[in-house]
């Protein structure tokens, strides 16, 4: 396993990690969910991703119970959570946003989910116009001054809101934002390449990408259509199949002309779209969403191939997109 530094912090993360996203308490349950986090930790796999929102707070439960089953020494590994959408189906004004009350204690609701004492990484899930990012700012400050998360970040903000948070913490020495959580693959580049690349360097962000295989569009497995066991069969996930397919099939188009890169060099497409965002030296990690211990295992193996994308394969895939 390679680490990476978070940004201009002192804290490495495994270049490959593990989210519980869409799969945990939905497709994966705790005997599969127990195999899948020893699997990845096994292979060097330091950090695992969660939020309060995915499946109503459940996945962090889950989460929780194999970490309890496991005994991971608390040192080794680090864990998250996201706060803004809240934990239950139909949250109440209090129970949902980015305000100091609920950003305070959706921290002491995750903790108690994933049976941690603090949280190495805590997100701010989306931008909140309903409260001041100064108001967001001081409750973060608060929670890391008070030892229940070490580094906080953002998920989806835009570069002007993360810059008004540096600029709110650094005029009254708060802690200030150490990463962002943006969706980043093949076919979702602008923000991460683009708009955030100030950030970068004016501030040394983090980058903690989700999506890598584009919810499994960049696997190839859904060039002929969608089969019933996948993720976008599911149907509460209809608007997840809308946004990857839409365009006229633009995607998938793109797909298909991925998919020769790859055979050429002798790898999966999923394992070359990986690789792909590997190369970004400003992607401090990349969240695998796995919901087989098979699958897992395959989409680590990307880890080994980077070195097969140099110049000449880099262009052709630009090529390929273009």
């Amino acid at each position: 396993m390679e680490y990476r530094r978070l940004g201009r912090t002192g804290l490495k993360l495994s270049a490959l990690s593990y989210g519980a996203w869409v799969t945990f308490g939905r497709q994966v349950g705790r005997t599969d969910a127990r195999e899948i986090m020893a699997l990845a930790y096994d292979r060097g796999v330091n950090f695992f991703d969660n939020a309060e929102t995915y499946n109503a707070g459940e996945a962090e439960r889950l989460m929780g119970d194999v970490l309890a089953d496991l005994r991971f020494p608390r040192d080794s590994y680090c864990v998250s959570s996201k706060v803004y959408f809240g934990a239950t189906t139909h949250p109440s004004p209090t129970q949902r946003g980015l305000s100091r009350k609920h950003v305070t204690e959706a921290c002491h609701q995750a903790l108690t989910r994933l049976r941690v004492d603090y949280l190495d990484l805590y997100f701010c899930h989306r931008p909140d116009p309903e409260t001041p990012i100064a108001e967001t700012v001081w409750a973060m400050d608060t929670l890391i001054r008070q030892g229940k998360v070490l580094y906080w970040g953002t998920s989806e903000w835009s570069a002007e809101e993360i810059a008004e948070a540096h600029d709110v913490a650094q005029a009254a020495h708060l802690h200030a934002p150490s990463m962002e959580q943006p969706q980043y693959n093949l076919l979702h580049r602008e923000r991460v390449e683009v708009e955030y690349e100030s950030l970068y360097e004016r501030y040394g962000m983090g980058t903690t990408v989700w999506s890598p295989l584009a919810s499994g569009l960049l696997t190839g497995k859904y060039n002929e259509g969608i089969p019933d066991d996948s993720r976008m069969a599911q149907p509460d996930y209809g608007w997840l199949r809308d946004l990857m397919l839409e365009d006229n099939g633009a995607r998938l188009k793109a797909v298909r002309k991925l998919a020769p890169i790859a055979q050429d060099l002798g790898i999966p497409l999923s394992q070359m779209a990986l690789a792909w965002c590997l190369k970004n030296p400003n992607v401090s990690t990349v969240m695998l969403g796995a919901s087989r211990k098979e699958q897992l295992a395959d989409n680590l193996g990307a880890l080994e191939h980077v070195a097969k994308l140099d110049d000449a394969t880099m262009l052709r895939i630009e090529q390929a997109l273009s």
